[in-house]
């Protein structure tokens, strides 16, 4: 059965016009879902697609910490996030727990167009999908010398594989 996906699209200020660029090409398949971003993209997808945004706050005011919170709560099937490597950011540390937020919850992210045209173009998107979703509630967090590593309360790791410890 057919589901309609979550996507968040965002774009560093040097990365907007390649966003938009991609979107204008997919905008026929992106009005079939339910669309979120950050205030300025998103004021642009507005204007140039005609399609409504679920607009969060701007990401330097916290709208990126919005995404990552939908994306722990299951609000969010993938995120399209043109960042720019090459520029420092303001606010690094946010656009860096929103990519570990990513990882953590097991969503797909698509840092430019190629990785962007893979994901929107996989028959996942026309299907439904349950992504693994490691189980955290379990984990406890152990430091062992200089390496951070996870121990699950049961002496089982993350994936549910019994440990030799």
């Amino acid at each position: 059965m057919w589901k309609k996906k979550r996507i968040a699209l965002v774009a560093h200020t040097n990365k907007k016009q390649d966003l938009l660029a991609w979107t204008r090409f997919n905008r026929a398949l992106l009005a079939q879902h339910e669309l979120y971003s950050t205030a300025t993209t998103g004021a642009l997808l507005e204007q140039e697609l005609g399609l409504q945004i679920n607009k969060l706050r701007s990401g330097p005011l916290g709208g990126d910490q919005q995404i990552g919170a939908k994306i722990t709560e299951g609000d969010l099937d993938f995120l399209i996030f043109f960042w720019d490597p090459l520029e420092s950011q303001p606010h690094d540390s946010d656009v860096r727990a929103l990519l570990r937020i990513a990882v953590v919850w097991n969503v797909p992210v698509a840092c430019n167009r190629a990785s962007a045209d893979f994901i929107i173009t996989s028959p996942l998107m026309t299907e439904e999908y349950e992504r693994f979703v490691p189980d955290y509630d379990g984990i406890q967090i152990a430091v062992g010398g200089s390496i951070d590593y996870a121990v699950r309360a049961d002496s089982a790791d993350s994936w549910g594989q019994a440990t030799d410890d």
